[in-house]
């Protein structure tokens, strides 16, 4: 097997929100596969160590500071990222901000902010770093979502409601962009340690819960995430498009697990 199977060697990607997280390692995994990795993020320091961490494993990397919601600090970037290796291949909507709180109560402030990131940034980074692909005979774009934006996460803001406007975004990206040779596919992941999530698993009887709800009985890492991202960043996706894949270890198909179903249910295990 080719080692270059993905068929990423030598194309630029570029990753939003790569300073830390499922970022760094998203940024990381495309640098493995040989891409050109300009590494996007509004602090710039963040970015800088991500890159530093991927050119010290012989990878080629640029950090690049960026507003994702302000179209000024994208076209900035999206000339840094030119000179710096090209004309985008690859493009991931990675940035996000959680503002929790109950809609009662939520701000309009806070409920903006969300939305200008997780949902308006996708879009301004789409069409902006998009410009090339649509130009020059196309590329790839890849959104990371989320579970809650099919199923509502209750008292965290406008999280839910941006994710699954991103779900739609990529469609319609799809749809418009197809005929240009552009496809935009969207990534789900649940149950994740992330820099967002990883209070939650600091309990171990927390966690012990939720693996036990998990099919795959684990929690997913970011490296389950970044890998997903790269196939469909790849080549090997080449006649997929508009599609949302959830990486949630089967999470999602286990509702009817949760309830008592005499008779069907499966025998319990020792």
């Amino acid at each position: 097997m080719s080692k270059d199977w993905l068929n990423i060697g030598g194309r630029v990607c570029v990753v939003t929100g790569a300073g830390g997280g499922i970022g760094r390692t998203i940024a990381q995994s495309m640098a493995d596969a040989g891409g050109k990795v300009a590494v996007v993020d509004r602090d710039v320091q963040t970015a800088r160590d991500t890159t530093a961490q991927i050119r010290s494993g012989g990878g080629n990397a640029v950090a690049v500071e960026c507003d994702i919601a302000d179209p000024a600090s994208v076209e900035r970037a999206c000339k840094e990222a030119e000179e710096a290796f090209g004309r985008c291949n690859v493009l991931v909507n990675n940035a996000a901000l959680v503002r929790n709180g109950p809609l009662a109560e939520l701000s309009v402030a806070d409920w903006n902010a969300v939305i200008n990131v997780n949902l308006t940034g996708f879009f301004i980074c789409s069409q902006i770093f998009g410009r090339s692909m649509r130009e020059n005979g196309g590329g790839s774009i890849v959104h990371v979502s989320s579970l809650s934006g099919s199923f509502p996460q209750p008292t965290s803001g406008a999280y839910s409601v941006s994710k699954a406007g991103v779900l739609m975004l990529s469609r319609n990206i799809a749809l418009e962009w197809g005929e240009m040779g552009v496809r935009s596919n969207v990534v789900s992941p649940a149950m994740v340690i992330t820099p967002m999530s990883e209070t939650i698993y600091r309990d171990p009887s927390v966690r012990a819960i939720r693996e036990k709800v998990v099919p795959v009985r684990r929690i997913g890492q970011p490296q389950d995430i970044a890998d997903a991202i790269c196939f469909l960043a790849s080549d090997r996706a080449s006649y997929v498009s508009g599609q949302e894949v959830l990486v949630d270890g089967g999470w999602s198909t286990a509702l009817l697990t949760t309830v008592p179903r005499p008779g069907f249910d499966l025998p319990k295990k020792n």
